[in-house]
């Protein structure tokens, strides 16, 4: 009896383990063949304008960093009364601490006498894909819905509990559970652009 392949491994640019553990799930769930482990290199200067700017930026360091196929995600928030912020500046909304509660609650704060009517707002998720000495590629994923008046759950991060999807059944992202956020998430919709181009891994 011979051993299974080992799966390839393509690293995730994040230091953050939440993202990390989302991602290995909603790979699983379509490429078992493939291990996503954390980046644990030195973290680039995200000075990009863009999602996709930054994703590209993180994905090119951790590449370069590992020798192995790196994937990043540059995601967060964009609130259409607000013109579409926070977007890239939402890990940093209420300051470079990177405070999740504080981001959210600030925003709530903003939007304190917007009524619900005009409270939409998407997550966004660019997925860079870089493979040393190879091809860069990138994709987007929007999860539509909109903020909440309040946070609730305790499941996920960052702005997941006061995002209320759309496709949802009136709880917040937050109050979902890991299999419901990962079928129906950015992320998801992003890595479900990326699959085809990861047979080329």
């Amino acid at each position: 009896m011979t051993d299974a392949a080992p799966r390839r491994q393509v690293v995730l640019a994040t230091h953050n383990a939440h993202k990390v553990e989302e991602f290995g799930a909603i790979v699983a769930a379509t490429r078992p063949d493939l291990e996503v482990i954390g980046y644990d290199g030195p973290e680039p200067v995200e000075d990009g304008v863009t999602f996709a700017a930054n994703a590209l930026i993180k994905a090119r360091a951790a590449a370069a960093h590992t020798g192995l196929p790196a994937m990043a995600d540059d995601s967060g928030i964009s609130v259409d009364v607000l013109g579409g912020s926070p977007g890239v500046f939402s890990a940093y909304w209420a300051g470079h601490r990177k405070d999740g509660v504080a981001n959210y609650e600030l925003l709530l704060d903003q939007l304190s006498d917007i009524a619900d009517p005009h409270r939409a707002a998407q997550f966004v998720s660019t997925i860079a894909l870089v493979v040393p000495g190879g091809a860069e590629h990138v994709v987007e994923g929007v999860w539509p819905g909109r903020l909440a008046t309040a946070p609730a759950g305790v499941n996920g991060f960052g702005y997941d509990p006061v995002f209320l999807p759309d496709d949802g059944d009136g709880r917040s992202a937050a109050e979902l559970t890991p299999a419901e956020k990962n079928a129906l998430s950015h992320r998801a919709r992003a890595f479900r652009a990326l699959v085809p181009l990861l047979e080329t891994l």
